[in-house]
């Protein structure tokens, strides 16, 4: 079996120039436990929160 390599900042740099270059609009990016990169593009709609603490960021920013 082989050992996995770990993430480093420059995969992610690559990702997201490559992301960026052609065209998209990125609205997130996950790193999962096993270094996998996905990046999630912007569709034109707002990005959902994608934590607990995100939602609760957005709810007190909305108070009047």
């Amino acid at each position: 079996m082989t050992k996995r390599r770990a993430f480093r900042q420059t995969d992610l740099t690559r990702a997201l120039k490559g992301a960026i270059n052609a065209g998209q609009r990125v609205a997130r990016v996950e790193i999962d436990p096993e270094n996998k990169i996905v990046i999630v593009m912007n569709d034109g709609a707002p990005a959902e929160p994608a934590t607990d603490f995100d939602r609760w960021k957005v709810k007190r920013d909305a108070r009047p």
